[in-house]
């Protein structure tokens, strides 16, 4: 009986046997539950903004109109490919504060040199990270000329901007320490017992320098990593394939931006002469043409320096056509005019606000102190080059058919040129009197009554010269008039 018990026992264990292995070979050859396969991340998209020139006005435009560029296509970081010798400090204070406003990460490439104004605004950005044998630090504040600037001088630009850099560095390491040894002679920069730079020197350092590591933990002294290339820095950042560069092109408009931004308000205050004397003069001519040109040249300055954008210019746009409307179609409505030159106004005020895509300009003194400036000595050039163009320039055949009398004048009722008498004859045409247009009148412009000239208006659209005209009305001392058939 027992070899028979341990046949029947060997059967049921073999069987047992095979149906575990099957069980298992079913649940790894079809799971129940399908495995999720990861999605690939999309690349990230980085915009690399070249410096490649002291740091002045046509920098901070590039800076800033790349920035914004990148802000709007919804890049996730920015590069700047740096190598400068320094330069101004009011510019530098601004990229800064550009630099800090950008809503995605902020890189610094060291590219050669990194000096003086390089070095502070490197200071902004989330990492620092150098080629080869390059070099970053000399920070010291000195005048425009290279001359030292006043010790009780330097101590309060020193003071402001180790504040500055403070702001922008919190928990960024050793940062603001080195920056601040860069900036100040007399400041001696220890990490433990270590003396880094002693009193008496500024401190610069190279790329084998900014990566040394020191403290506890330890932590490189200023440097994010040193690449042979821009491209090696993309591929250790982001991966081989990891993103997706755009170039920003520099051109020549930016050189020409910060000639025109330096001449602003000359160039509105002209401007909007020229417009005014348009609108009183017959037609369209060499005024309007003249106050177009100045304009757009306001705008093209102000939107290639990165500011406001296209918006301000079409808001002018629609500012004019109210005027227009006003003048030619609906005269003495009053609020058509008033509304369309208070947009033209604020039009040219916006174009020198620092406004970035998708947010609201913050209306504080500091923002609107220049606008606001820039548009008072703008309207003083305007009224000052009026008062000098009716006193100065001579009356003649140009002035007679370029600028009507009554601009510049208050004279009315005047016989016509050749007549001899230059006396103001009295006033007293009636409703009804005929008489012909002497100019076109768009709404404003001369008529001639009786002998004389008299200021006159349109009562509705535009007359022609040399159209019969009737007396429908007076508007103080300007003739109301309307065709005569």
């Amino acid at each position: 009986m027992k070899p028979l018990r341990g046949i029947v026992f060997f059967i049921v264990s073999l069987t047992g046997f095979v149906s575990w292995v099957s069980a298992q070979a079913e649940g790894i050859d079809a799971p129940s539950t399908p495995v999720p396969i990861p999605a690939l991340a999309a690349p990230v998209r980085v915009k690399v903004i070249p410096v490649r020139e002291a740091i002045a006005e046509p920098v901070l435009y590039v800076l800033r109109r790349g920035l914004k560029e990148a802000q709007t296509e919804g890049m996730e970081a920015v590069v700047i490919d740096m190598e400068t010798p320094g330069g101004e400090l009011g510019v530098t204070l601004k990229i800064m504060e550009a630099l800090d406003k950008f809503e995605g990460q902020t890189l610094v490439y060291v590219n050669k040199e990194a000096i003086s104004a390089g070095a502070i605004i490197s200071s902004v950005a989330d990492e620092i990270h150098f080629a080869p044998g390059a070099v970053i630090g000399a920070a010291a504040a000195v005048s425009g000329g290279g001359a030292e600037v006043p010790a009780t001088m330097k101590q309060k630009i020193n003071s402001y901007l180790n504040a500055k850099v403070r702001s922008f560095s919190t928990g960024k390491g050793y940062r603001s320490e080195v920056i601040k040894a860069m900036m100040d002679a007399d400041y001696e920069f220890k990490i433990g017992d270590i003396v880094i730079k002693p009193k008496g020197e500024l401190l610069s350092l190279t790329d084998v320098e900014a990566a040394k590591v020191y403290g506890e933990p330890g932590r490189a002294l200023l440097s994010d990593g040193t690449h042979a290339t821009l491209e090696d820095l993309l591929n250790a950042k982001f991966g081989k394939n990891g993103y997706v560069v755009s170039r920003l092109e520099i051109t020549w408009s930016e050189t020409l931006a910060s000639w025109i931004s330096a001449v602003a308000p000359v160039l509105m205050g002209l401007g909007l002469l020229c417009v005014f004397i348009e609108f009183k003069t017959p037609g369209f001519g060499v005024f309007g043409i003249t106050g177009a040109v100045l304009l757009a040249l306001v705008f093209f300055g102000h939107y290639t320096a990165g500011l406001s954008g296209h918006l301000p210019a079409l808001v002018f746009l629609l500012g004019l056509a109210l005027v227009a409307l006003e003048i030619f179609l609906i005269p003495g409505t009053i609020v058509a005019g008033l509304a369309g030159a208070t947009l033209m106004l604020g039009a040219l005020a916006w174009s020198m606000i620092d406004v970035w895509p998708d947010k609201l300009p913050s209306f504080d003194a500091e923002t609107l102190n220049a606008p606001l400036l820039n548009m008072g000595l703008a309207l003083v050039v305007a009224v000052v080059s009026g008062l000098a163009l009716g006193r100065f320039l001579p009356r003649g055949w140009f002035w007679d058919k370029m600028i009507l009398n009554a601009a510049v004048s208050a004279d009315a009722g005047m016989p016509p040129a050749g007549m001899g008498d230059s006396t103001k004859a009295e006033f007293s045409v009636t409703d009804g009197a005929a008489g012909v247009t002497v100019s076109a009148l768009r709404p404003m412009g001369e008529v001639e009554i009786g002998g004389r000239r008299y200021e006159a208006r349109a009562d509705l659209g535009g007359l022609e010269r040399g159209q019969a005209v009737r007396v429908v009305g007076r508007s103080g001392r300007t003739l109301i008039v309307a065709a005569h058939e």
